[in-house]
């Protein structure tokens, strides 16, 4: 059975991207902290504060792309029509 995707939630796609590319951002936590226990005395801590900060900046660019990636998909489905995905009612 073939089904349509007509269009994505804006706010479910911007949510779900979001916390998606927060936990992404999570992955190189560890690379950062490593990298600061292993810089040079003054450097400044610059590594913690980048394992602090790319969560949050994933995060919200993954809120952006996400939203705008949902409108853009509605808009084009709107002209050719959404995806189609063929579901197994098992």
């Amino acid at each position: 059975m073939t089904q349509s995707i007509r269009r994505f939630s804006i706010g479910q796609s911007a949510k779900f991207m979001g916390v998606l590319y927060l936990l992404f951002g999570l992955i190189f936590v560890p690379f950062f902290l490593m990298a600061d226990m292993f810089a040079p005395e003054g450097a400044g801590g610059i590594g913690t504060i980048f394992a602090l900060a790319m969560p949050i900046i994933y995060g919200f660019f993954g809120v952006l792309g996400g939203a705008i990636g949902a409108a853009l998909y509605n808009l084009v489905a709107g002209w050719v029509g959404g995806l189609e995905v063929e579901i197994n009612n098992a």
